[in-house]
Formats: structure tokens, C-alpha cells, sequence
């Protein structure tokens, strides 16, 4: 396509609406709107949406946790999640919700048109079903031992030990993650679209330059294993779009989480009118549609997504880019190390545009995974950004607006420089469009350094005490202040706040091609710092508060906090009394306590209620030798259904607070309880 036709629809895979952004996220979401800013920069009709994922049972059940509406916390999650992408200035033309009448107009009109096609099935399955919350369970909501090296506490789909897949109902000793009950197989219809059906048309398109080269090749994997029909609906109670013609069905989130592309777009287009939906979404659109996602979720994006448009008689996207996972200093996120950082936590400390170069120096059209080693982070962006680019415009600008009124030159020094700087933009953009954003930086960066020995190789400073060379020091600087512009233009997807910064310093507007051009006889402002070192004290602070975060997520028996323990671990939703009245609390007496071979954090229990015994264990191995315990009154939660583990039936909860290890302290009645006595 020329320069000037092309018009291109960009999304990010939404965020799901129950939780914070954090520094894993983002990746993606940078990744795109570097894209998107150079896309526009060059003066393409570019659009970039996004939405947050708003349906599913965790957010529902999380909901019910707080006791609000899921409505409720959809919408101050979106809040939530509109803000964090502000502050690292992701700029989204339009960013909404899937639990929206457009989502669910287009969800239905999808799905009726897959219907009449022939595309969708019904069948009778089998699953697992919480009888006290009187719901089925997804995988991730049911918990046991592995069936194949018995790691107790692994969720229905795959083991984190041995790295075992499975059905949920394959696992031993399997309990409801909302209740705590054991889950019951039963029978229910299900809705299934037949993505068998599709299997040639996905193997081409697949093919075809839509994905990058490692997803292709793992999608054969998929089709060598044979595709099958994809689950789409839910069983209520579920919070999402209910399938038409049905009571108590829903559509699968992940049918209309990917329509929120289109829907989200459909909001745009009807409320600015900056574009017309129809041009980019039907059969016969000639405009670019790419998706930037995660590797996590290729499968959907890549063999769902794709034959569902197809079969609802829509066009399929130009591109779909995944990429890798964050770690952080080398290994996964980690909440005890603080590096399990939110957005939030990160503003609070640093500049955004670090994060943005610092991703931006490190991607790839690959999916690859990306290191944020933070100390490699702070060197790299008080080098490349302060240290070079911006130490450009700090030493020339001092010069001219003492020296020599404010103003650039009426010529430029050295020429064949100037081109060299400018005829590189040829290649950086061609880096961009790939998205070899690492590549990008490092010509840009070596363009830095060229124009840093050119000045110090002239010495201004020096020249400037020849008052016979001051037209030299002032074509020189004048020379490396345009030498700076051209830099900045390059650098404007990656840090967009800077370059406000430095065009305002200029008194200028960037477009890509102002690369092209040279300031002369051309007022500037006088230079003010751009942009501050990083400071590896803020990034320790940060991870302290990091820490502090998380801690003060946990309950308190593995919340760790020297003081102010209210501030650190707030007190919870307010409940009503009915809902108290629930817990029957009773004083207890330990008759008798002892180790379990083969835990290591947990002790054997036996309580007495006063003329009944209970069987507890309890995770406090670390703090109490089991004879210390004997003969000691405690505080248990009696009425708690009783939870098969693997070491045998624990049939209550005894009450302890503290940060956990050996700063474990069970709650003791004043004397004078008696076994059996309730706690008001």
C-alpha cells in the first residue's frame, strides 16, 4: 500500500476485570502503542482499541467476595485499568468493556449466523458440580492431588510440580475451590462450535503471513492432534451474555471476549464518527486489522477466533503478533522479592518513558521472552536516553541562547552528517514497521554517539574563548541541536511525553518526515533538564512497597508487617450480622497434637468440643512443638465443612494470627472457658 491509503485497525488482548495491571502486562500494551505512534506519526488513519474483559465466573464469584455487584466492579476495575494505562501513556482511541449492548449484539449476531450455518452442536457432558454453591466448576476451580505424582493442592487442568495435564475429574481427592465442598459429577448440554470444520481454511491462513513463524509451527501441533469442538457455552449462574434461545445458558467468555475487538470499535465509530466499522470488519474490507497478544492465548486468537469470523461471514485479521512473558532480574515475578510489580506501584517511583525505552531496546518480532533486570534497566536508560541523546541538546543549547540570541544558525556545519542522520530514517522506519524495536534503538542510539564524538571532537568550549570562532561554535551547536531534533523524531513512538518536552523546547511539531528537514535562523527555548537519572534508590523503594503490597494481600497467618498492622492489612468489606451469625465459633481444647509424616508445614490436631472431637490440621508446624500444645484452650471455626486432604479429614479451623514461619500465635481464651463455649 502507498504511503497514504493505508488504514489499519489495531488491538491488545483485553485485560481481564478482576485485578490490577502490573508490569506483565504492559509489555504487550507498549509493544502496540510504540506501533501505533509510529503508524500515526508517518500520518496513516490508524485506530488502536481496547477493552477490559468483563465476563466469567471469577468475576462474579470476586463480586459476590465483596459484596457488590459484578456491574460494580467491572466498572471500577475499567477505572482502575484506564488510569495505570494513562500514566505509562498508552493511547488508546477508545478503551471499553465487554459487558456492553454493542458486545452483545454483535456475540448474538455472530453466533446465529454460526447457528444457521450449521456450525454450532449440542451434547450432553459430564462434570464436576459444587452441591453447596450449586454451580459447575471450571478447572481452575477445583483443586487435589495430582493423579500422576500426587502434589496435593493442584488445580483441575495441570500439575505445577510434575507438569501433568488432565480433566479435572482425574484428580484425587478433589474439593471446590469456592466452597471447600466435594464436587459431584452431573450431567448438562452444552453448546459447541464444530472448529473441526474449518480445519483447511485455518491451515491456510496460518500459513498465509498472518502469524509469525514459531506460532505457525506450533499450531500444527494443534492440527496434527486433530482440532476439536470448542465448549462455548456455560451453565448458570455465570456472569456474562445469555445464548439465545435458551434460560439458564451463557456464552463461554472467550466466545465474546475477542467480539469486544469489534465492539469496542463499534463504540468508537458511532460515537466520533472518525471511522466507518463496516470498512474494516466485513468479508470484503481492504483495510489492516492487527491483534497484539500474549503467547498464553495464541490458541484462541490463531484457531478459534479466525473460523469464527469466517463462519459468521466476516473478514479474519491481517496479522495477529504474540509475545513473550516479563521476568524480572532473571526469574517469574515474584511477590516475596517485590518484583511482582503493579502499574501503580511503578508510577508512584519512576518516570513511565524508562519502561517504554527499556522494553522498547529489548523487543523483537519474536516471541521471546524479556528480562527486566533492574539494574541493567537503570544503566541503560541513564546511558542511552540521558547520557547520550539528551546530553546532545545539553551541551549546544547553553550556547545559544547566551552566545547568540536563541536562535539556530542560518547553515549547518557539516552536511554529510545531517544526511547521514537523515537517510537513516529509511531504515529505523522499516525497523518499526516490523516491530525489531531493538534493532530501531540500537541505530538510533549509535546516530547518539556519532553526534556526541562530533562535538566533542569540535570542543565549543574551547573554540567560544576565540572570539574569531564564534560563527564555527554556533553553526557547531546549532549543527548538533538539529542532529538532537532528528533523534528525538526517531524516539517519538517509544518516549511520546519526552518529545512534548523537546518540541516545546524547539518550538516545533514532529511528523515522521520532519526527519527530513533542518531548523535554520530558528528560535529555540532555553534548555531546561528533560529528563532526570534513574536512581536505583527509587527502584529499591519500589520494591519495598512492592513487597508491602503483597504482604498486606495475604492472610494474616502468612502476613508478614513489623507494625501498623491495620494500615498494612485493611480491614475487610463490611458483612452483615446475619452473614456473621454464620460462623459458629468455639473454644477448644487441644487433647492432643503431633506431627504428619510427609507435611512439612502442617500438625494433627485433636480438639474437644466438650463431649465431641474434631480431627484439625493445621499449618503451624513452624511456630509450636506439637507437646507444647496439648492441654492449651484455643479458638476454632466449628461449622467450616469438613475438607478431605490427603493426610485425612480436617473437620475445622483454628483461629492464629501473625506473618508466618515461626511468628504463628493460635488465639487462647482467657481462663475459665470451657470446651463448647460459643464466641460471641
Amino acid at each position: 500500500m502507498s504511503h497514504t491509503d493505508r488504514k489499519i485497525l489495531v488491538t491488545n488482548a483485553l485485560p481481564y476485570a478482576n485485578g490490577p495491571i502490573h508490569i506483565g502486562h504492559l509489555l504487550g500494551y507498549i509493544q502496540a502503542d510504540i506501533w501505533v505512534r509510529f503508524q500515526k506519526l508517518r500520518g496513516h488513519e490508524c485506530h488502536y482499541m481496547c477493552a477490559d474483559d468483563a465476563h466469567g465466573t471469577p468475576i462474579m464469584l470476586k463480586a459476590q467476595q465483596l459484596g457488590i455487584t459484578p456491574e460494580q466492579m467491572i466498572g471500577d476495575m475499567q477505572r482502575s485499568h484506564e488510569a495505570d494505562f494513562a500514566g505509562f501513556n498508552i493511547g488508546f482511541d477508545d478503551y471499553y468493556t465487554t459487558h456492553s449492548e454493542e458486545n452483545k449484539a454483535l456475540a448474538e449476531t455472530i453466533y446465529q449466523r454460526l447457528d444457521d450455518a450449521g456450525h454450532i452442536k449440542t451434547e450432553v457432558i459430564e462434570q464436576l458440580y459444587d452441591p453447596e454453591k450449586k454451580m459447575f466448576l471450571p478447572d481452575r476451580f477445583v483443586k487435589g492431588d495430582c493423579p500422576e505424582c500426587g502434589a496435593e493442592d493442584q488445580y483441575g487442568d495441570n500439575c505445577d510440580v510434575c507438569g501433568a495435564t488432565y480433566a479435572p475429574t482425574d484428580l484425587k481427592n478433589p474439593r471446590s475451590v469456592v466452597s471447600g465442598a466435594t464436587p459431584e459429577l452431573r450431567q448438562s448440554e452444552h453448546y459447541f462450535f464444530d472448529l473441526p470444520a474449518f480445519g483447511d481454511m485455518l491451515k491456510s491462513w496460518t500459513r498465509s503471513g498472518s502469524l509469525q513463524g514459531e506460532m505457525a509451527n506450533k499450531l500444527n501441533e494443534w492440527f496434527e492432534q486433530g482440532l476439536q469442538r470448542w465448549d462455548i457455552s456455560r451453565d448458570a449462574p455465570y456472569f456474562g451474555f445469555k445464548i439465545p434461545g435458551t434460560e439458564d445458558k451463557y456464552f463461554y467468555v472467550w466466545l465474546d471476549a475477542p467480539i469486544g475487538y469489534m465492539s469496542s470499535f463499534k463504540h468508537y465509530c458511532d460515537t466520533t464518527g472518525n471511522a466507518n466499522w463496516d470498512d474494516y470488519w466485513q468479508a470484503d474490507s481492504t483495510a489492516e486489522v492487527y491483534h497484539f497478544i500474549g503467547k498464553d492465548i495464541i490458541y484462541f486468537h490463531s484457531l478459534f477466533w479466525p473460523a469464527m469470523l469466517k463462519g459468521a461471514q466476516f473478514r479474519q485479521p491481517t496479522n495477529v503478533w504474540a509475545h513473550g512473558f516479563i521476568t524480572v532480574n532473571g526469574t517469574k515475578m515474584s511477590k516475596s522479592k517485590g518484583t511482582f510489580i503493579k502499574a501503580r506501584t511503578y508510577l508512584d517511583h519512576l518516570n513511565p518513558e524508562y519502561l517504554r525505552y527499556y522494553f522498547a531496546a529489548k523487543l523483537t518480532s519474536r516471541i521471546d521472552d524479556l528480562d527486566l533486570n533492574l539494574t541493567d534497566f537503570a544503566q541503560r536508560v541513564n546511558s542511552d536516553l540521558v547520557g547520550k541523546v539528551i546530553n546532545i541538546a545539553s551541551r549546544c543549547a547553553g550556547f545559544i541562547t547566551k552566545k547568540f540570541d536563541g536562535k539556530l544558525s542560518a547553515s549547518v556545519a557539516d552536511s554529510a552528517l545531517l544526511e547521514d542522520f537523515q537517510n537513516a530514517g529509511t531504515e529505523i522506519a522499516e525497523l518499526y514497521e516490523q516491530r525489531e524495536f531493538s534493532k530501531a534503538m540500537r541505530e538510533i542510539m549509535t546516530l547518539a554517539d556519532r553526534a556526541n564524538q562530533y562535538i566533542a571532537d569540535k570542543e565549543p568550549w574551547q573554540l567560544i574563548k576565540n572570539p574569531d570562532a564564534a560563527s564555527e561554535v554556533h553553526d557547531t551547536c546549532s549543527l548538533g541541536i538539529n542532529l538532537f531534533r532528528i533523534l528525538m523524531v526517531y524516539l517519538t513512538p517509544v518516549v511520546p511525553e519526552l518529545s512534548k518536552s523537546v518540541q516545546h523546547f524547539l518550538n516545533d511539531q514532529f511528523s515522521w518526515d520532519s526527519h527530513k528537514q533542518v531548523l535554520t535562523n530558528h528560535p529555540i527555548d532555553k534548555f531546561k533538564a528533560l529528563m532526570q537519572r534513574v536512581e536505583m534508590k527509587d527502584i529499591e523503594q519500589m520494591l519495598e512497597d512492592s513487597k508491602e503490597q503483597q504482604a498486606a494481600n495475604e492472610s494474616p497467618a502468612v502476613h508478614a508487617e513489623p507494625n501498623d498492622e491495620l494500615t498494612k492489612e485493611p480491614i475487610a468489606e463490611t458483612i452483615n450480622f446475619d452473614e456473621f451469625a454464620k460462623v459458629d465459633l468455639r473454644v477448644a481444647l487441644i487433647v492432643n497434637a503431633e506431627h504428619v509424616e510427609g507435611a512439612d508445614k502442617l500438625l494433627k490436631l485433636t480438639l474437644d468440643l466438650g463431649g465431641e472431637q474434631r480431627q484439625v490440621f493445621a499449618g503451624i508446624k513452624s511456630a509450636y512443638a506439637p507437646e507444647k500444645l496439648i492441654g492449651q484452650h484455643t479458638v476454632m471455626v466449628a461449622n467450616l465443612a469438613p475438607r478431605k486432604m490427603r493426610f485425612g479429614l480436617s473437620e475445622g479451623m483454628v483461629l492464629a494470627a501473625g506473618p508466618g514461619k515461626d511468628e504463628i500465635y493460635i488465639l487462647n481464651p482467657h481462663e475459665g472457658a470451657k470446651p463448647g463455649m460459643r464466641v460471641m
